[in-house]
């Protein structure tokens, strides 16, 4: 990414009027695009002023690429208006689907992981770029059980980025949950996964549903002692930039630099 270097942190709402442009501030800032479109205009000020001092990068939940049904055009529309209008250059999704019908759901699904829908959902990453005359990255998602698919993960996620040429968005924290839940060992994954497709790294918080028996990916913890290993693990592979996300649970400003501190160190120590 030409104009992303360095850490990154998730900009949230919660955080705006926290933040002094004279303190702390991440090497660049990642945005949900989606929570942005309709900003009240007492917020509207300071976020422009928080992309003035940073580089920004998009990060949406809404494209729902790995639907069978058509690419949702008006939505496309109001995503590319928003990135021309910030001049973001940057733009990723998840490679997943969330939508049915034309309706959202408002969650990340697992899809099949199929030659066919490999191919089918190749095209669509080549429309979506056509239409926002942008590269696209896609996150490595997620999910709680897996539907029929003739591909491993990590086969199906090579050969989508070889065959669309777009770029991984590496979430770490998200290999390493899927890695506990379905039985693989996620050093073991990452040695498979072709770095050379990655354009930066994700770090989030999980924690563990007992009655499921399963990790969650909420994104509203702390970034556990074992991610940020599995993390400098990842960075003596590859060198990239690096955020952490935080959606929910949401602390302030300052607890965040907390965090990003830690990221700073691991980062560091490679």
């Amino acid at each position: 990414m030409n104009n992303i270097k360095g850490l990154g942190l998730g900009l949230r709402k919660e955080f705006l009027h926290q933040i002094d442009e004279d303190g702390f501030l991440p090497d660049w800032w990642e945005i949900a695009p989606e929570n942005w479109f309709n900003i009240a205009f007492h917020h509207r000020e300071k976020f422009e002023q928080m992309l003035f001092l940073r580089p920004t990068v998009a990060h949406g939940v809404s494209l729902s690429i790995g639907s069978d049904e058509p690419i949702d055009m008006k939505f496309l529309k109001k995503m590319k208006n928003f990135l021309d209008y910030y001049n973001i250059e940057h733009y990723s999704d998840h490679i997943s689907f969330s939508s049915l019908e034309g309706m959202q759901t408002y969650d990340l699904l697992p899809i099949n992981m199929t030659k066919k829908s490999l191919d089918f959902i190749s095209d669509k990453i080549k429309k979506v770029e056509d239409y926002l005359c942008r590269p696209l990255m896609l996150e490595n998602a997620t999910y709680y059980y897996l539907p029929k698919s003739d591909m491993r993960e990590v086969d199906f996620i090579n050969e989508l980025m070889e065959k669309s040429g777009a770029k991984l968005l590496l979430d770490v924290n998200n290999i390493y949950v899927n890695g506990q839940n379905h039985s693989f060992n996620p050093y073991d994954f990452l040695d498979e996964l072709d770095l050379s497709k990655a354009a930066y790294i994700h770090v989030a918080g999980h924690y563990m549903n007992r009655e499921l028996g399963m990790l969650i990916d909420s994104h509203g913890f702390k970034v556990t002692k074992e991610v940020w290993e599995f993390l400098d693990y990842t960075l003596k592979k590859v060198d990239i930039p690096v955020m952490i996300e935080r959606d929910n649970n949401i602390p302030s400003y300052k607890a965040m630099q907390t965090e990003f501190k830690m990221m700073q160190k691991v980062v560091k120590s490679v």
